[in-house]
């Protein structure tokens, strides 16, 4: 699944993909695509046991791909 957050203001970005993460399994993969890198979430995934990786994109864009790895 892909969440495109582009263009919302926080915390829209960081609310929409907790909410997606809420209804996945554990081992499936998210990705989101954000304006900027979310250093909020990045601590919420660590505290929840999320793993996730951030790729830059060529528009300035970042694209962080969260594995559900925790309840």
């Amino acid at each position: 699944m892909v969440i495109d957050n582009r263009g919302l203001e926080p915390p829209q970005p960081m609310m929409r993909t907790l909410k997606a993460l809420k209804k996945m399994n554990n081992g499936e993969t998210l990705a989101i695509i954000n304006d900027r890198r979310p250093m909020f979430l990045y601590e919420e995934l660590d505290e929840l046991g999320y793993s996730h990786e951030t790729e830059p994109q060529e528009d300035g864009s970042f694209k962080i791909t969260i594995t559900k790895t925790g309840d």
